[in-house]
């Protein structure tokens, strides 16, 4: 496949941060959806087997995904990793015509123009301030942590704004629920890791390990594997057994995992990482199933939308914000470790090589230093051990929380009533009078 025009290199990036918002866009509105036709669709054990499928499915697209994108990248333009995806979306949207049920929230929701502005600038701002804080070497730069706290503040007044709203987009009063709040909370900091650990995985195997996009993707196999084992195991696990037991040994299992990173370095044999890894992924698709379909489960079905509209939400946010922290303390851990092997070199290379490893591993090569190289490994193996100890209490912290939360044993739940398919079907919206 042969590249396009190139265009300059500003555009380049404006475009591909305008693409990714669309698909960003596109992933928070079929989220929520799905998971209330879920809701709507099936009862009983279905229902929590069928949500628990559907929260560990992306692990075909984690196992498919780095393999494809991978090959594409060795054999054709980079853009084809984008264009690759246009016939599944177009394969997706005729299965959605065809299988999905038309259902209608039995509660009318407007659109939150205000909460959207708010939620989205305030994480924007927080995402920025806390990526630029591993940039500079002084937190106390203006461009630091005032959008840390504007970021802050904003999301702070999404909060009050949606509290007065009757029928608010994101409802925080679904956290006064003990079990909703603090597996939502669970979830916010297992996602916070895995982000953070994937982000770090990705520059320790391409680039202090040296691997291509093929063989980065196919060493990443294992984790999505253990991720869709572990949806029908969890699923039989917790008909047996209280959740607690279940996911609580498992997100611990998941911290270790990810403190596991510590121990890796650039002469770490292929299969223990293959192992780390497949432990890993059991590990998390053992939590990430069963909680959410505990938690969306457990609300009544007129709230099933709202529920999880918010279970998605912090999410994400949980991801963005592992990626902009994860990446943080890298970097300051990264520039301090590397700054006693830039002695002696000149005022551009010693910038360059300050930014990350790769960038000292590129200038290593235009000055014919191969000592500044080993030293960017060396680096970057420290800052991802200290890195991984962080995430590692992190997650620690979301299996604690699952501990006190969530209750220590089974309670039988009164009988759901079935919801009225046939007006639920119908085109037009239930009346509110």
């Amino acid at each position: 496949m042969a590249a396009p025009l190139a265009l300059p290199k500003s555009r380049q990036q404006l475009i591909l941060i305008a693409a990714r918002a669309a698909m960003g866009a596109g992933s928070a509105l079929i989220t929520p959806a799905m998971m209330a036709i879920l809701m709507w669709t099936f009862n009983g054990p279905a229902r929590a087997a069928a949500i628990g499928i559907f929260s560990t499915s992306a692990g075909v697209g984690m196992a498919a995904g780095p393999v494809l994108a991978g090959f594409l990248l060795d054999h054709f333009w980079w853009g084809s990793v984008f264009l690759i995806n246009v016939p599944v979306a177009a394969l997706a949207l005729v299965g959605l015509a065809v299988l999905v049920p038309n259902f209608r929230s039995p509660t009318p929701r407007p659109l939150d123009p205000a909460g959207m502005l708010l939620s989205i600038s305030g994480l924007v701002a927080l995402a920025y301030g806390l990526i630029r804080a591993g940039q500079v070497a002084v937190w106390s730069r203006t461009d630091v942590w005032a959008p840390i706290v504007v970021g802050l503040v904003l999301l702070t007044v999404f909060a009050l704004v949606e509290l007065r709203l009757k029928v608010p987009s994101f409802d925080p009063r679904l956290f006064a629920q003990r079990t909703f709040g603090g597996g939502n909370v669970a979830l916010v900091l297992l996602l916070f890791g895995v982000a953070a650990i994937t982000f770090y995985n990705a520059f320790y195997l391409q680039g202090a390990l040296g691997f291509s996009p093929m063989k980065a993707g196919l060493a990443n196999v294992p984790t999505a594997l253990g991720a869709l084992a572990a949806a029908p195991l969890a699923s039989r696990l917790v008909r047996r057994l209280p959740l607690r037991l279940v996911t609580v040994p498992a997100l611990t299992m998941a911290a270790l995992t990810m403190g596991g990173y510590a121990f890796l370095g650039l002469h770490t044999p292929l299969v223990r990482i293959e192992i780390l890894l497949l432990v890993q992924g059991l590990s998390v698709g053992m939590v990430i199933g069963p909680v959410t379909a505990a938690l969306i489960s457990d609300l009544p079905l007129e709230q099933a939308g709202a529920g999880s509209a918010v279970t998605n939400t912090v999410r994400q946010t949980g991801s963005v914000i592992g990626i902009a922290v994860g990446g943080t303390i890298m970097s300051i851990m990264y520039r301090r470790a590397i700054e006693s092997s830039l002695e002696g070199a000149s005022g551009p290379v010693r910038d360059q090589a300050r930014v990350s490893a790769e960038q000292a591993r590129h200038v290593a090569t235009t000055v014919h230093r191969p000592s500044l190289a080993r030293a960017a490994d060396q680096a970057f193996i420290h800052a991802m051990h200290v890195g991984a100890g962080w995430i590692a209490a992190v997650v620690l912290l979301g299996a604690a929380v699952l501990l006190i939360t969530l209750p220590a044993a089974g309670k039988k739940k009164a009988p759901t009533a079935e919801p009225d398919y046939a007006e639920a079907r119908s085109p037009e919206p239930r009346s509110t009078a």
